[in-house]
This record gives structure tokens, sequence and C-alpha cells, in this order.
């Protein structure tokens, strides 16, 4: 029994300079600019270079054999601020959203998104929900302008605990009742490292039908039971009815002082150990790689499995584990 295990990095390479897909303008430097008109002229610059240095970035996944890749969620500067509710954003980024669209129908690949934490869909306060919802709102038309399909395309964290942790993951359930469908069906959830441990996410994802993103990190950090093998079959059953491919987080903690931090790469005895557990479980694990490093800790991750050999390779980010 084996397992195909894809590996995917975070919103912005190492290796290709001046590609940052994060440019950003403050509302403070916005209002420094007098003409009304030439600030927003100027946020629609910012956020057309950042979708420029998305393309750049999907073309060097593809010279790299890379399938998997998260955008970032800072492509376009203010977009919800409340003070720019006349702004039509997404008019002037058609052209370059066309042309990934494009790209990404020649080369298929694996692309989500992971909101910001200010995010969040158990809050009791009708501005901050409004506002999350609004900006998955956002995420949502990125997709559409892109041609990806909307199904699992979005992490996100359970929200705040707000000092009673079981009535918070209860107002989760609440405010789902809200979330528009089209929204729903973008949503994963992620176990965190501080508040809502393996158990509680699941919890919700089997109480809402959604897919749960193993954050193998954060589990360490943040747990009932240490070993995560007793949750593995209830991990895999969440994605059953999902036509993507099971997705977790991998990092390694930057110290022992600063465990929650990420490392610039992978310890990569303790992922192929985990690798090694779960080959044969499932057909295929997507590992999006949550290190300082970007590409760079993807590449040097490969080049550290080479001295297992049980591992037979696909691509420069894929291999299957025996």
């Amino acid at each position: 029994m084996s397992t195909t295990i894809r590996l995917g990095y975070v919103a912005m390479s190492v290796n290709l300079k001046n590609s940052s897909p994060s440019q950003t303008m403050t509302f403070a430097q916005f209002q420094r600019l007098k003409n009304r008109e030439a600030a927003i002229a100027k946020l629609e610059r910012i956020a057309i270079s950042n979708l420029e240095n998305c393309l750049r970035l999907l073309k060097h996944n593809v010279w790299s054999e890379i399938e998997f890749f998260r955008l970032s969620s800072r492509i376009i500067p203010l977009a919800n601020h409340e003070e720019l509710t006349d702004w039509d954003y997404l008019s002037p980024l058609e052209e370059m959203l066309t042309k990934i669209r494009l790209f990404l129908k020649r080369h298929k690949m694996r692309i989500d998104f992971h909101p910001d934490h200010f995010v969040v869909l158990n809050s009791t306060d009708k501005g901050v929900f409004k506002h999350s919802i609004q900006t998955l709102s956002m995420h949502k038309k990125l997709l559409q302008g892109m041609g990806i399909p909307l199904k699992n395309r979005c992490v996100l964290h359970i929200g705040g605990a707000y000092n009673d942790k079981e009535k918070a993951l209860e107002q989760f359930v609440q405010n789902w009742g809200l979330v528009p469908h089209s929204i729903q069906q973008m949503i994963m959830l992620e176990n965190d490292d501080t508040t809502f441990h393996i158990e509680d996410t699941l919890y919700l994802c089997e109480k809402l039908n959604l897919p749960i993103v193993f954050d193998w990190h954060h589990h360490q950090a943040n747990h009932e039971d240490v070993s995560w093998k007793g949750y593995w079959d209830r991990i895999v059953n969440t994605w059953k009815y999902e036509d993507l491919p099971l997705k977790m987080h991998i990092s390694s903690p930057k110290s022992e002082q600063a465990f929650r931090a990420h490392a610039d790469y992978i310890d990569v005895n303790e992922f192929y150990q985990f690798v090694k557990e779960i080959a044969g479980t499932v057909p295929q694990i997507d590992c999006m790689i949550e290190a300082k490093r970007k590409d760079d800790a993807l590449f040097h991750l490969m080049n550290d499995l080479k001295r297992y050999n049980d591992i037979e390779f696909i691509n420069n980010s894929s291999f299957i584990i025996k």
C-alpha cells in the first residue's frame, strides 16, 4: 500500500526576485493623497502589480514542477475598507485575471487561499462578521476571475474563544447558517496552535460536513492527546465526499523556546516518520509547507528525502511513500 504526497508552498518565492504578490498601501497612505481618484488609481496599480507577480509565481511553479500553491490574500489592498465601499476594485483587474485563468487552464495546479486572522466567522460582533463575509466574497471573486472552482479553496481557523470555548464553538454553528452557500462551499477548517485543537475542529467539521485541514505542527503545540493517530480516520473521513485530495499543513518548530514559530525548513526525519505512518491510508495527501524559506524549504525537503529508499519520486515536488 502506498500514498502519493504532493508538496506546496505559501504565497511567495525566495528564488524569484522582486515578485511579492502582497505589495500594499495603508489607509493612512491613501488619505495622504489629496486627490481621491489618483489614490484609487494607485491602489489599482498595486493590485495589478500583485497579480502580475502571482502569474510570475505560477510560471515559476510550472518550471519547478510544483502543482500546489497558496495565493496571497493581500492581492487587493483596502478592498473592503469601510471608506472605499464605492470602489469597484475588480473591473481594473479583469485583464490580469484572464491571463491567470488561461494559464491555469493550460497548467493544472491546486490553488487555494488562507484568509487572514481577522476573518472570524464565530464572532458575536455583527460588524466583524459582516467584514469577514465581505473578505471571503473578495476571495470568491478572485477565484471566479481566475477560473478556479470554489470548492475547498479557503482555509480558516475557527476564531476566538471569548472566554468560553464551548459557547464559541456553538456560536460558529449558529453563524454558519448566515453564511451564503457559495462561500460555505469554499471553507475548510484548520486546528490552531493555541485555542481550538483537533478535537474541537473535528467536532465542527463533522457537524457541518466540512473538510478539516490537519496542521501537524499546531497539533504538537495544542492538543488533548499528543498522538494524532486516534484522529486520523476521522480526519480522512471529512474528505470522503470531496473532489480534491486530503490537505494538510506541515511546518517545524523554530526552537524549543519559540515552539509555535515556523522554522526556515522542515525537519525531514519527523516528516518521514509521519508519512510512513499514513502510507496506504489514502491515495493522496497534499501537504502545504508553512516554512520561512517558502519554495526553498520545499526543494530542501525533497532533496533530504533522497536518503530514504522506500520513496519513489514523481517530479520535483511529489513522491510516493510505500
